[in-house]
């Protein structure tokens, strides 16, 4: 029989979703459980996540859940810190039981060599966030953060998300991001010809795209407007989804 897919999936942003979303990804990550031989959260799995030393935010205890059983019965689960919730850590980690990651990442899935990255930084424009993600990441802001009570901070960070307050289709703004992304990723895949796959997330815009014959560079896409997810099967070019179970 053949190996079973990688699953990878962004931009879920619970917290700013309606409640049906949130149960409705709790059925695709049981799917997964069922289906996938891996599972990576590719950024933005919460619209805020902050860990203070003995307080996590209220809310997502299916989704959690769910994590924590699919990870006890084996599945690998690994999290990629997105621009809503980079400051993930040890109750992820030590409790759920997942890998999170920071950074950029080169992983061999299903047999692709696959750089691996929320998106958010790269390409060329966006120099404001840029500048910003800077100061947010840095140890002194987040010393200081730590010592806000929790709902200041879960109000702050709603205050600056602007998830909740999005229509239901995908901004000019996001797919100007998504253009830049695109032409970044032709420019990483040109630029390093042993690399298979650039999958990314953050535009909430999903692109399937073959740059060069068996080359591809994917957008995952979200959950705010699409479900959709990414399928790396062995031997076979990735595809794309949307969830309707």
């Amino acid at each position: 029989m053949a190996e079973k897919p990688v699953h990878i999936v962004s931009d879920i942003h619970l917290g700013a979703v309606p409640k049906e979303t949130e149960h409705s990804f709790v059925r695709w990550l049981e799917n997964a459980g069922q289906n996938a031989s891996r599972l990576i959260i590719n950024g933005d799995l919460f619209d805020f996540w902050f860990e203070y030393r003995s307080a996590i935010p209220r809310g997502h205890t299916r989704v959690l859940g769910a994590l924590t059983s699919l990870v006890d019965a084996g599945l690998p689960i690994t999290m990629m810190g997105g621009n809503h919730d980079w400051w993930g850590g040890s109750y992820l980690t030590d409790e759920v039981g997942l890998t999170f990651l920071q950074d950029p990442v080169m992983l061999n899935l299903a047999g692709h060599r696959t750089f691996l990255a929320h998106g958010d930084g790269l390409g060329r424009g966006d120099l404001g966030y840029r500048m910003l993600r800077g100061v947010v990441r840095g140890r002194f802001t987040r010393w200081c953060f730590a010592w806000l009570h929790p709902d200041m901070g879960a109000a702050l960070a709603k205050r600056i998300s602007r998830t909740e307050h999005r229509q239901n289709k995908t901004s000019n703004e996001e797919h100007a991001r998504s253009k830049a992304l695109r032409a970044w990723s032709r420019v990483k895949l040109t630029e390093e010809p042993d690399l298979d796959l650039v999958v990314l997330g953050h535009t909430h815009v999903p692109v399937i795209e073959e740059i060069e014959p068996h080359r591809f560079y994917v957008n995952s896409g979200d959950w705010v407007y699409h479900r959709s997810y990414l399928v790396l099967q062995n031997g076979e070019p990735p595809t794309l989804t949307e969830w309707h179970g």
